[in-house]
């Protein structure tokens, strides 16, 4: 499935809901599961049901697990032959809906940097020369980022006022789907739910200050819509992530044409990793770090007031922002 979170307006404003896009529509999956328990059995409290089932907030959906799943596989069977239940559309075409961040606000953020390449081409852009330290290999280390700065498609991204040199980072976004805790590496990709993509922003000139701190990123990450998310977060059933195309256009031309293969560590590696005394829950977003050559940075190229960014992953789709003043 290729599962959303949109708005659909309203007499009373825009209302949220989260869905799956299918052959060019977006399925309102409350009400499509609502038509199909009216069906089912005529007279239970269809709508009461489906929104419990599927309340306007992707992370706690992926909390109710398999039952979730096949529940949202059930929703769209029943959009197919059913337009309206309870009155209220099953469906809407792409134009008619927002869509938002497929994870509006995570419950975490966490991003690595598992691409050796982009490693040493940024530390050395960064100043800080190519030699990679010895323990990168060995420690799949991440900073948590802030998810109220979340975005999603076509959302304007302003540039910091103390920021002159802007920046996108082309990223592999992975979602949690179940809660759990000192998973082995052989059990790890089970708890994954899907895959999105991640334009990481980033204010270079202000990561050159704070690099010497050794506290990590702070106000080189930490802005307004710093983070835009989207289209879509495909579930982990319907994709395989490891040789993905990877494409960064700024105003239409390419900038990077790279893939996912070739990462230090996998998925299952930095679950393995992260969830050693610690647990982690269905609505976190992981990011794979930057794929080689997915930066301004690496390029020497900035970003500027108007600029359109756009980042494609295969089997996941667009992600497209424009760079405001």
């Amino acid at each position: 499935m290729k599962l959303a979170t949109f708005e659909i307006p309203t007499s009373a404003g825009p209302l949220r809901r989260i869905g799956a896009a299918m052959d060019g529509r977006l399925i309102d999956l409350a009400a499509a599961y609502a038509a199909h328990l009216d069906r089912a059995d005529p007279g239970c409290d269809a709508q009461r049901l489906a929104g419990l089932l599927f309340p306007p907030d992707m992370a706690l959906f992926l909390g109710s697990g398999i039952l979730g799943r096949h529940a949202a596989h059930e929703a769209i069977e029943a959009a197919a032959v059913t337009g309206e239940a309870f009155g209220a559309r099953t469906s809407y075409a792409a134009h008619e809906v927002r869509l938002l961040a497929p994870l509006a606000r995570p419950r975490v953020m966490r991003d690595f940097l598992t691409f050796e390449g982009h490693m040493k081409q940024a530390s050395r852009a960064l100043g800080r020369g190519d030699q990679i330290p010895a323990l990168w290999y060995e420690v799949p280390a991440y900073y948590k980022g802030d998810p109220d700065t979340v975005v999603g498609p076509d959302a304007i991204v302003p540039v910091p006022q103390y920021c002159e040199k802007f920046d996108f980072e082309l990223e592999l976004g992975m979602v949690i789907g179940r809660r759990g805790k000192n998973i082995p590496k052989s059990e790890a990709e089970g708890y994954i739910a899907g895959y999105t993509i991640w334009n990481d922003f980033s204010a270079r000139d202000q990561q050159t200050r704070e690099g010497p701190l050794g506290m990590g990123p702070s106000k080189a990450k930490d802005f307004d819509a710093g983070n835009a998310v989207g289209p879509y977060l495909v579930t982990s059933d319907e994709i395989d992530v490891r040789q993905l195309r990877m494409i960064a256009r700024v105003n239409g031309e390419v900038w990077t044409d790279a893939t996912s293969a070739g990462r230090q560590f996998s998925f299952a590696d930095l679950i393995a990793h992260v969830s050693q005394a610690e647990t982690i829950y269905p609505g976190e977003l992981w990011g794979s770090g930057t794929v080689t050559g997915g930066s301004g940075l690496e390029l020497g190229r900035w970003l500027h007031p108007g600029d359109v960014v756009e980042l494609e992953i295969e089997g996941i789709g667009t992600l497209r922002n424009r760079v405001g003043p």
